[in-house]
């Protein structure tokens, strides 16, 4: 489950080159302020994690190390505390993403 990297060099004083990893993930149902970064929760400033939002997704970049299944937690917790966790399921649909899905229920 490795998320999209991205190399970017930076330059540190001593003139060596340091590369930094972007990691993107795409997910759904989530809330910007509830997302933790080093510890805290709302620690979203200075450029380290960004979050864009279209019609139907959310992306999240991060220039620090941010786990995929921090962010599946944080859709079952959305779900559960809307009360659509009985309805919904979160899946892996690629390396870098989560779909919401219905569950399969089979009528006999």
């Amino acid at each position: 489950m490795a998320p999209i990297k991205k190399q970017v060099v930076k330059k540190t004083k001593t003139g060596g080159k340091k590369k930094k990893q972007v990691l993107k993930f795409t997910l759904d149902c989530t809330h910007p302020e509830r997302i933790k970064v080093n510890g805290k929760a709302g620690n979203l400033g200075g450029g380290v994690v960004s979050i864009e939002r279209s019609k139907s997704k959310i992306a999240v970049n991060s220039e620090v190390p941010f786990s995929k299944r921090y962010l599946k937690y944080l859709t079952k917790k959305y779900l559960k505390k809307n009360n659509l966790r009985d309805w919904l399921r979160v899946v892996a649909n690629t390396k870098e993403s989560y779909e919401l899905r219905y569950f399969q229920i089979n009528q006999d």
